[in-house]
């Protein structure tokens, strides 16, 4: 049997499997990962607790298996991004990541407006002028922490630093360099006068690599500290969304996966390129095809926030029936009807990316009355979800794509209360996805192809079988053209204070 490895450098865990080709799944291991908000709109990680938890999973993986390391074949690592890692010249980390939902450089952000028509940087970089653009976050770096700044060497993202830890080597992942807005779009190359805009040597971005290329091997030290085979290659790389688009078989026009983790995705494949503001741009795995989406600044990661801050007093409630502190809420909100009884939540904690892309966004309550109780939150928390896939559905379809299918997948996708609603608010189906490991398994898959040991990438849906269909709810239907239709006046109406400050 020939076995390959894929990891996941996730924003709220890490996640390993061991794939034994052509259809099986030997083991799977997971460590959870602390996301750290020191200020408002910030959010950063610790890359050596990636590291770590991937040793541990490795190790963990090895042992479920029974499997020696060099049964292992290919390594594909996946990442969240584009998340900011800098390494100085010794290769030492010189400060925590600042992950992809960040949103503390609006300054920089409208400064780079100024500098360099929006329209244009579009149509060179593929992506619009946003808190997304790497360049931003170290133009941040270099204005308030210079000493960091003046000792950068290398910037690249989550998976790079995994692959770097792995084989010695120094590379960005096609993805990561296409978001970060170091690529033309029209050439697939690093632009230099790109690079420079973000003030730092063109050599401080590595080489750029395809998803499947081989980057390069395990070397010594690498093995040393995960107990994996020196000389196992490692291939470039994926996004982490976009691996689990693979997994869940996104490659025909009008799939659409919504990916339910520590944030909220929508992604559609295409083999025409549409840069749009409003959207991020990316490569699809398959080569020739790319992969327009949007990311929530949160997701998952707010639900977790919720349930930490505010039911901690319902922990023995949910104990006393066997459930989560999750699902215990889900039943709560199950039993409130659709639109919370007229409330109404932005979930902007870390601002909001696509599509509005307003770093100074925030997370808003309205409607709250002493009627309302934590089953209402909960409901209206996941409802503002909801509002927010509709607006990308609506900016896709305006974009002249045309959604047809809905795929879910991912840690939420399991709460049915959630799904439904998803479902209600679309007024379309929502299906479900049965065994679906995330986006470890596209990484995985990845690596298979980028060593020769598979060639079709539509196999990759081996592992994934369909489940349940939600269908929409006709009488919540109509409550939810309501809903969203105050969901999307709120932000209008407090999107100028915001951005005067007030």
């Amino acid at each position: 049997m020939t076995v390959v490895l894929g990891l996941d450098i996730g924003t709220t865990s890490t996640i390993g499997i061991l794939v034994g080709l052509p259809d099986r799944i030997l083991a799977t291991a997971t460590r959870p990962v602390t996301l750290s908000s020191p200020r408002a709109g910030w959010a950063e990680e610790n890359p050596a607790e990636w590291w770590e938890n991937v040793r541990a999973i490795v190790a963990e993986l090895l042992q479920q298996s029974g499997l020696d390391a060099t049964a292992i074949k290919a390594v594909g690592v996946t990442g969240m991004l584009p998340a900011v890692v800098l390494l100085d010249a010794e290769g030492n980390v010189l400060r925590p990541s600042i992950q992809q939902s960040d949103g503390r450089c609006g300054a920089e952000v409208a400064e780079l407006r100024q500098e360099w028509d929006e329209a244009d940087f579009l149509k060179r970089a593929g992506n619009g002028i946003n808190q997304q653009l790497v360049t931003a976050k170290l133009r941040w770096i270099e204005r308030h922490e210079p000493d960091v700044f003046s000792r950068i060497a290398t910037v690249f993202g989550s998976y790079d630093y995994i692959n770097y830890r792995l084989t010695g080597i120094r590379a960005v992942e096609q993805n990561w360099a296409l978001e970060a807005g170091f690529v033309d779009v029209s050439t697939g190359l690093i632009d230099n006068e790109l690079v420079r805009l973000a003030h730092v040597a063109p050599d401080a971005i590595p080489p750029k690599r395809a998803s499947h290329e081989i980057m390069g091997v395990i070397d010594a030290r690498g093995a040393a500290e995960t107990g994996l085979a020196a000389g196992t290659p490692v291939v470039g790389g994926a996004a982490d969304m976009i691996a689990s688009a693979l997994g869940a078989g996104v490659i025909d026009a009008g799939d659409v996966l919504l990916k339910f983790g520590g944030a909220v995705d929508i992604l559609t494949a295409t083999d025409v390129v549409k840069p749009d503001p409003r959207l991020f741009l990316d490569y699809h795995l398959v080569p020739g095809l790319f992969m327009p989406n949007g990311c929530m600044s949160t997701g998952g990661s707010a639900l977790n926030w919720f349930v930490e801050t505010f039911a901690g007093g319902e922990r023995e409630a949910a104990q006393a029936v066997g459930k989560s502190l999750h699902q215990h809420l889900d039943t709560l909100a199950s039993a409130r009807p659709a639109g919370a009884d007229g409330l109404t939540i932005l979930p902007y904690l870390l601002g909001e990316k696509t599509p509005i892309h307003d770093p100074a966004a925030r997370g808003v309550v309205e409607g709250l009355t002493l009627s309302h109780d934590l089953g209402h939150l909960w409901r209206a928390l996941l409802e503002s979800y909801a509002y927010a896939i509709r607006h990308h559905v609506e900016v896709l379809i305006d974009m002249g794509h045309d959604p047809r299918r809905y795929l879910v997948s991912d840690g939420g996708s399991q709460s049915t209360v959630w799904m439904q609603i998803v479902a209600d608010v679309l007024d379309a189906p929502v299906q479900r996805l049965s065994g679906h490991p995330g986006s470890c398994i596209g990484a995985a898959w990845t690596a298979a192809i980028g060593v020769g040991l598979e060639d079709d990438w539509r196999g990759v849906t081996r592992f994934v079988t369909f489940s349940e269909v939600l269908q929409p709810q006709a009488g919540n239907v109509e409550a939810y053209r309501d809903g969203y239709r105050r969901y999307r006046d709120l932000y209008d109406r407090l999107a100028p204070r915001w951005k005067a400050g007030s």
